[in-house]
């Protein structure tokens, strides 16, 4: 027994075994039961109150025991639930509260899932006569004039609503459904991300009883063959899909971690993400509203038919009208949720029952939102599969069989990144025939938007066989970025691009790797293989090549960029995935790879570039899809990069240096100031005595914090049987990161030392919390 502060991953600090049934899945972590208890004292003058507890997530089969008493369950691991406490509490005595959550069956997931309480828990005390939670639905009716409707459940008398910007009220007025003019409004988009305050009170006797305040965007979303519209605004979607868990942190869901993550994706770029597969966390919805990232809200990976043995397919039919209410009742009223996505890559819709069951989705979500269009993430290869008895899972879960490269057999990289390559051509050669069309339209039919996962080959076509079809591609890859964004800017149905992946995450080991070891050339990665090392964006949060290419693709990075393939492996051919197109990083210093060979892959919206290491040149190269490749040795120095227009003349210009003198340890925070208990993340780096990162003196980090806690610390390694909770870890390409919680006021001492650098130290103050 241990004492935890919620949200909480049990999984995340269990022992890896290459034995544990999760598989590569699931990072071979092992699962289990978890019983979580609280004491709380509850007063004697609340026996007149309404008192909910509220669960973001708990993964997964809560059941809720109030002094003994089971008072609810939930099976699904990413939807809320209430807890209603009326009849089982004591009042004026000491109350114990338990849940117990059964993660003990696996495989139950293609990733990693975590386990347990891992997204916050609310107690919401109010009076009998009070708001319903949830009960307030905020519906812009028009935005030019703008004009919204505020609807507000509740079981007492008069609603006063009050709706503020920037703490001026702006507009008010009376009623359960109350619609109000907003003079000269602010609209929320990606661009101008503006929120404003609803203020609902509940009013008894002219005394106020209940107090609602919840903040909302002023936007319109339509969608028609000619394109997304957001406030009459054409929109195409730069897009990206995250999964839920948070790096280091494992599954927990903290409100920072979440802000930070959205803010970083904004920064690269992006203006959408699609939360796959599941719903996303309160506070990444409320950080896509902050900063303006529209948001694909998808529900599950899976229906009836498993995809692994334990998941949720046996316990989909008898919660899937919860789970959808759920998540539609809690992300209504944020402006970042441009659209709904009913599964990803479900064979269910082969046949005329799956296909029914869509159409129910479909209408379950439009009587609770008929603002919001309804999608779903189709692999057209997949169901045309399963149409033929071809499945691409097993009834029970799993996949068939291995595609290749099972067992311990050895294979050659050559072979590995041939057969790879044949993974990514293959699905979408599959989608492009007349029976995958065939076996798909009635699914289609039923959805505002066609989701194609990597299906980009049908995009042309869809304008002419299907007319009225509206496209997003809700899952590519990466490297192929410059291609569909030109037909997303030339076809007006096809509305946005969404690489699979944004954000690297845990589980699906080495998916996306391109690997220097003998074991990562096969497609299910043995231990200790830990990410699925397919992120644009490394688990740690650090931009990668990937993101910069598309970042130069879709208009919104100006400057070239210099990605460096991995110098220190002298005579090494990586096996290749199909899920990254680079493994390159924006780095030229590599400490005792003199004379390596070095691939030097260079980004640019420009005709051709040419780049210079010490005082050769190369020649010329003319730049395709943005992107050209040039082969040299490796030298320390300077690396730099010009590019040319159409007539020859110079654009732009830019360099990478190598790390100079001894290696030593740089600690950054996004913040030199905190209050109590708050996240704070230490970024580390491996640098030269001229500040430049040192990619290639990988060593051991020890971390000690004093007047904080270390919640989390390691590197973005993703092959490593080292631990996250351990304060011990090994730099990858010189960084790593450290999350830690401040405790008192005073300074919060972070320090790290190397095995052969000498120790630094960051100090952050922890300011006194004021009520």
């Amino acid at each position: 027994m241990k004492v935890v502060q919620l949200p909480h991953d049990a999984m995340i600090e269990e022992k890896r075994n290459p034995e544990n049934a999760s598989g590569s899945a699931g990072s071979f972590f092992p699962g289990g039961i978890y019983i979580y208890k609280k004491n709380f004292f509850v007063a004697e003058d609340w026996n007149d109150k309404k008192i909910l507890i509220e669960f973001e997530g708990v993964y997964k089969d809560a059941c809720i025991y109030i002094n003994g008493k089971e008072t609810g369950k939930n099976a699904y691991g990413y939807t809320q639930f209430l807890i209603d406490t009326e009849g089982f509490l004591q009042y004026g005595k000491t109350n114990e509260i338990k849940v117990v959550v059964d993660n003990s069956q696996h495989p139950n997931s293609r990733w990693y899932t975590g386990s347990g309480i891992h997204r916050p828990v609310w107690m919401h005390i109010g009076n009998k006569e009070h708001i319903r939670h949830p009960g307030l639905r905020i519906t812009t009716l028009s935005h030019q004039p703008a004009r919204i409707q505020i609807e507000t459940q509740h079981t007492g008398e008069e609603v006063q609503v009050e709706i503020r910007h920037e703490g001026t009220t702006v507009a008010s007025g009376k009623g359960d459904n109350l619609s109000l003019d907003i003079p000269s409004a602010k609209l929320w988009s990606d661009e101008s991300p503006h929120l404003y305050q609803c203020v609902v009170q509940l009013k008894k006797d002219g005394k106020i009883v209940d107090q609602v305040v919840e903040d909302f965007g002023i936007r319109t979303i339509e969608w028609n063959a000619n394109g997304l519209f957001v406030n009459g605004n054409e929109t195409l979607l730069r897009g990206g899909c995250v999964h839920s868990d948070n790096g280091i942190l494992g599954a927990v869901s903290l409100a920072v971690s979440e802000d930070r993550r959205i803010r970083i994706m904004k920064e690269a770029g992006f203006n959408a993400i699609r939360s796959s597969h599941n719903p996303a966390s309160k506070a990444m919805l409320e950080a896509c509203d902050k900063y303006g990232m529209y948001v694909m809200d998808e529900s599950w990976d899976m229906w009836y038919f498993h995809k692994s043995k334990y998941d949720y397919a046996s316990q989909f039919m008898d919660h899937y009208k919860h789970d959808l209410r759920a998540m539609v009742e809690r992300d209504y009223n944020h402006p970042s949720v441009i659209m709904y996505s009913i599964g990803n890559e479900i064979s269910e819709p082969k046949d005329e029952k799956g296909v029914q069951l869509a159409r129910e989705m479909v209408a379950i979500i439009k009587e609770l939102d008929a603002t919001r269009p309804v999608t779903c993430g189709v692999n057209l290869m997949v169901i045309n599969m399963a149409s033929k008895g071809k499945g691409i899972y097993k009834e029970e879960g799993g996949r068939e069989k291995e595609t290749t490269g099972g067992g311990d057999k050895k294979v050659s990289s050559t072979l590995f990144n041939l057969m790879t390559s044949f993974v990514g051509t293959g699905m979408n050669k599959a989608a492009n025939s007349k029976k995958a069309d065939a076996v798909t339209t009635p699914l289609f039919d039923s959805l505002d938007i066609a989701g194609y996962n990597y299906a980009s080959g049908r995009y042309r076509k869809e304008g002419k066989i299907h007319p009225e079809r509206i496209l997003v591609g809700s899952e590519t890859f990466p490297q192929d970025i410059a291609k569909n964004w030109k037909m997303v800017k030339e076809l007006p149905y096809l509305i946005g691009d969404f690489m699979w992946t944004a954000w690297d995450y845990l589980g699906e080991a080495g998916i996306g790797a391109w690997s220097y070891t003998e074991d990562g050339r096969r497609f299910d990665k043995p231990y200790p293989w830990l990410l699925a090392d397919v992120g644009a964006i490394d688990i740690l949060g650090n931009i990668g090549a990937e993101a910069e290419y598309a970042a130069i693709v879709w208009g919104v990075r100006k400057e070239p960029y210099i990605a460096v393939q991995p110098v220190n492996q002298p005579g090494n051919r990586p096996a290749k995935s199909v899920w990254r197109g680079t493994n390159g990083i924006n780095s030229w210093s590599w400490r005792n790879c003199e004379g390596n060979k070095a691939i030097v892959e260079v980004y640019a919206d420009a005709h051709s570039a040419k780049i210079i290491v010490g005082e050769k040149e190369s020649p010329k190269k003319k730049l395709k899809d943005y992107k050209a490749t040039f082969k040299t040795n490796y030298r320390p120095g300077k690396l730099t990069l010009i590019t040319y227009d159409e007539k020859g003349n110079e654009i732009n210009r830019t360099a990478l240096a190598s790390a100079t003198g001894k290696t030593g340890l740089r600690l950054t925070s996004d913040f030199d100031s905190v209050f109590e208990n708050e996240i704070v993340y230490v970024d580390v780096a491996l640098v030269g005595e001229n500040g430049m990162v040192e990619s290639n003196d990988d060593q051991p980090l020890t971390i000690t914090v004093d007047g904080g806690e270390l919640l989390a610390f390691g590197s973005a390694n993703p092959r490593t049987e080292e631990e996250y909770h351990q304060g011990k870890f090994t730099s990858y390409y010189g960084r790593a990161q450290a999350v830690v919680r401040s405790k008192h006021p005073g300074d919060m001492k972070v320090t790290v030392k190397g095995e052969n650098v000498i120790a630094s130290a960051i100090k952050i103050q922890v300011k006194e919390r004021v009520q």
